[in-house]
């Protein structure tokens, strides 16, 4: 294993990257950059500002004035903590449209670059092994059947307060799904050296077991 190296967890919305990525990262003792995160944080705020995305030159403007960071596993938007406000289907659709935005794609995938060149960091996202980190040392696809997916997200909202259907919850990951596979710019899509992980059925400690035995 070398001094500082970069793990690459892909896959789609509800399979498990960021829970897994956070225990795989505190086993080996390296940073956690949850780049979803970094997106679901511009969908919220052109939502809180009653932006219109469909309005470029606004979304773009705001940009420039947004700060996004890490600090202990927090997400801090403009230094406002925002964990929980970002984990919503509407922050979820918002933050797929913004990201189809080239303009926005660079801004976060350069800040992104620039967090694995001094440390050792495990990244997750939908194009981290393709794209962001595509010379990563170890690369991960991780996914689940959208049954699985939907239910995981469901009890997720539900002990967060939010009661949110079985139905609407699978609804919004197929259009998530299909969002992701089919935009022009960098599409979800398994990386040709990255290690498939099916985890539906699968325990996070066992996906998490499975990962750390391809880290030499």
């Amino acid at each position: 294993m070398k001094d500082i190296f970069r793990i690459a967890i892909d896959g789609p919305g509800g399979a498990g990257k960021s829970t897994v990525a956070k225990e795989v990262a505190h086993a080996l003792g390296i940073d956690y950059i949850d780049t979803g995160a970094m997106y679901r944080a511009v969908g919220y705020k052109i939502i809180r500002e009653g932006i219109d995305p469909g309005d470029e030159k606004a979304v773009e403007k705001m940009l420039s004035e947004t700060d996004i960071d890490f600090v202990k596993g927090d997400v801090l938007l403009d230094g406002e903590k925002v964990n929980g406000q970002i984990r919503t289907p509407e922050v979820s659709e918002m933050a797929s449209l913004c990201s189809a935005y080239a303009f926005v794609r660079k801004k976060l995938v350069t800040a992104q670059r620039k967090m694995g060149k001094t440390k050792s960091i495990i990244m997750d996202g939908r194009d981290i092994g393709t794209n962001v980190l595509a010379d990563a040392e170890y690369k991960f696809f991780v996914t689940a059947s959208p049954d699985e997916r939907a239910k995981r997200r469901q009890k997720e909202l539900s002990e967060k307060g939010r009661g949110v259907s079985y139905e609407e919850v699978l609804a919004d990951i197929i259009k998530r799904d299909h969002k992701d596979t089919t935009r022009r710019l960098n599409p979800l899509k398994q990386a040709e050296d990255a290690i498939l992980i099916d985890t539906t059925g699968m325990t996070v400690e066992e996906v998490v077991s499975r990962i750390l035995k391809e880290i030499k």
